[in-house]
């Protein structure tokens, strides 16, 4: 199939160019719908407590709007403009104003008609905030919408970031303007590809707000990366052969296993995210390896027809010795003391690791959004002027049995009594139906928080109880985690191990590349913690303490870490690999290796950290947490981790590094070719 697909961008580079264009113009035609339809909802168990307690609620309330709120601080008036609200389309209901404490803020809530339109949300929304300029109206419809708007405009201001910096390296990098651009056409294509694949499926589940950023910089990140190695090794290839067309075929053909190899893997990291239940993860892992594939494929078709036109305007690599350089004397110097080498890398990353022991996860609210947003500076004012009402979500227990039923008030009685709340409300929702509101002391994402919510389910009931919120949430999605994390990790361990398996003809190499993953995603988790649950230096990032980290963050950063990290495993092991089957040294290969690869994989890592430190220029607190994240996994494994531990780990193995696959034979005629490599440390 490479061989086809390769072949036939060889042969004919016009067509696929114009297939490549073809898609690129309906995805971002076509695919720019998918902004329209984001949601914000993220992290839900299908099945769980918390689930089945809203449906029941929802169910017995039968048809409901949604609501908005209304925040007026200082002198703002509202009385005329909450008067004209009430005959407007959409509007069921005006709830009286409450006003705060200090007399310097007033509240009021607005139910909206079942199948209110956003349109029509919308329109009383700008109708009050015409009453002056210290009102917020959020909530609702609102809020998904602003949230969506976000996702878009952190995803222009990333790219507006990001590419022009990618085109300067990428420029630098080759040291041509022709060459530089290339990798930028595949990210370019990727790219709307990727608005295309997450419209496509936008009509089977739920695309989140951040799947559109995770999935918009991974295509561009991938999209480059693999086009610097392609376009490297046509460099490289030119240099030796002096023609340009057989420079490409070798290129291509030497390449294409490489690249095909690491799609695969970084495809089947982010596919393990489909074992959970959760709709977000799953359409994460979805639309990430099919964005994988797509690059992938765009830079086995796309840029060989590319370069097939335009691969004159190139300059071949400049010529250097294979056993010399920067990178070969690292690796020469690491192989002198290999066990010390890799006792003090290892010791030091899990150092780095040490803020991850306690990491907390906790569901994100309108603090993950900047304070620029209606949302964000509502919640603020709320903070401000009623902080009764920012405080940790009530516990709701949904009962079978009607608010005027005397076990209802019993039931009440006995969670008021659970130690962690502090006090108990019984709403009605229908004759059979009713929640028990328990107001909790502690947050949801403690362990204080964890006990409460647990002892409120543990209260004897006489009927059915089923308790929601977000400590429910929270809960559920934790155990959710627990449960299906273990068969997640297996998914991707095998597939990973079998691919690198397959690629090297090693059993140890996989598991190697396994475990030195696994030390850069566990730094990184530290960094997370350390910044923005601890709150160090997250000034920097427009960011403050949080207490903890959003719960889909850590399944994210260690799927497509872990991804990234092999990536450059197998760019680093392809180069040892076919140095040791020229030589038989398996000292030497190690260093020609990372000579040969050095180069290209810092490249690769310094344009990657370019990409993803886009996110951290977004608004979204959970983007910025995944972008750090990918920032540091990436930076640890692409020089401490590639560097210095694998040709240290490597050198320790020596020849079993390739067990099972026997030496290589070399023969007469490949003494010119063994000569190259220095038989000892110089």
């Amino acid at each position: 199939m490479l061989r086809l697909l390769t072949h036939v961008a060889l042969r004919r580079p016009v067509l696929v160019i114009v297939f490549w264009v073809a898609v690129v113009g309906l995805g971002f035609g076509f695919g720019g719908g998918v902004f329209a339809k984001l949601t914000a909802q993220v992290a839900t168990v299908p099945g769980s407590e918390n689930e089945r307690a809203l449906a029941l609620r929802d169910a017995a309330a039968g048809p409901q709007g949604g609501h908005l709120t209304v925040v007026g601080v200082g002198a703002t008036v509202l009385g005329p403009a909450l008067a004209q609200a009430r005959t407007m389309p959409g509007v069921a209901e005006i709830g009286e104003p409450l006003r705060s404490d200090d007399g310097a803020a007033v509240l009021v809530d607005i139910t909206l008609a079942p199948g209110a339109s956003d349109e029509q949300a919308g329109a009383v929304a700008r109708h009050i905030r015409a009453a002056g300029a210290g009102v917020s109206v959020a909530g609702g419809p609102l809020t998904d919408l602003e949230f969506g708007m976000q996702a878009q405009s952190d995803v222009q201001r990333a790219e507006m970031v990001t590419l022009p910096v990618v085109l300067v390296l990428l420029v630098v990098v080759f040291g041509g303007l022709v060459a530089g651009v290339m990798p930028l056409i595949v990210a370019v294509a990727g790219t709307g590809a990727t608005f295309g694949i997450l419209y496509l499926g936008s009509f089977a589940t739920d695309i989140s707000v951040y799947a559109i950023q995770v999935a918009t910089m991974l295509s561009m990140g991938l999209a480059v990366d693999y086009g610097l190695l392609l376009i490297s090794r046509y460099r490289t290839e030119l240099a030796e052969t002096g023609e340009r067309d057989e420079a490409l075929r070798r290129a291509v053909a030497r390449a294409a296993r490489t690249i095909a190899v690491t799609g695969l893997t970084v495809a089947a990291s982010l596919l393990g995210l489909t074992v959970f239940p959760d709709a977000f993860l799953r359409s994460m892992g979805l639309a990430g390896a099919g964005v994988v594939v797509v690059d992938m494929l765009a830079v086995l078709t796309l840029l060989p027809a590319v370069l097939r036109l335009a691969g004159r305007r190139i300059k071949p690599a400049p010529a250097r010795a294979v056993n010399a350089g920067v990178f070969a004397r690292l690796a020469w110097a690491v192989q002198r003391r290999p066990l010390l080498t890799t006792v003090v890398t290892a010791a030091a990353v899990l150092v780095l690791a040490i803020p991850s022991v306690h990491l907390r996860l906790a569901n994100s609210d309108a603090r993950a959004l900047p304070g620029s947003t209606e949302t964000r500076r509502q919640y603020d004012a709320l903070a401000a002027h009623f902080p009764q009402l920012v405080g940790p979500d009530v516990i709701a227990a949904v009962v079978r049995s009607g608010a005027a039923d005397p076990r209802t008030a019993a039931f009440a009685e006995r969670v008021r009594a659970v130690p962690g709340v502090s006090a108990v409300e019984v709403v009605p929702v229908s004759d059979a139906v009713s929640v028990v509101r328990a107001t909790p002391v502690h947050e949801p994402w403690t362990a204080a928080g964890r006990d409460t919510l647990q002892a409120v389910r543990d209260v004897p009931a006489p009927f059915e109880v089923l308790v929601a919120g977000d400590a429910a949430r929270l809960v559920d999605y934790r155990a959710m985690l627990q449960r299906y994390g273990p068969w997640a990790a297996l998914v991707v361990l095998v597939a990973t191990f079998v691919l690198l398996a397959a690629f090297t003809r090693s059993v140890l190499l996989p598991v190697k590349a396994v475990l030195t993953s696994l030390l850069s995603i566990a730094a990184a988790f530290g960094a997370v913690v350390w910044v923005f649950q601890d709150g160090h230096l997250a000034g920097w990032f427009g960011s403050r303490a949080l207490g903890a980290v959003d719960l889909t963050v850590p399944v994210l950063v260690a799927a497509i870490a872990f991804g990234l990290s092999v990536d450059y495993e197998v760019f680093l092991l392809a180069r040892i690999r076919e140095r040791y089957l020229q030589t038989g040294d398996a000292r030497a290969a190690v260093a020609v290796g990372l000579q040969q690869t050095g180069r290209i994989v810092t490249s690769a890592a310094l344009l990657l950290v370019v990409v993803f430190a886009g996110f951290l220029v977004g608004g979204f607190a959970p983007i910025k947490e995944i972008g750090l994240g990918l920032v540091v996994a990436i930076v640890l494994d692409a020089t401490v981790v590639r560097m210095l531990l694998v040709p240290a780990t490597m050198t320790l193995l020596g020849r079993a590094n390739w067990w099972p696959s026997r030496p290589p034979v070399i023969t007469a005629g490949d003494e010119q070719i063994r000569s190259l490599a220095p038989v000892s440390a110089p």
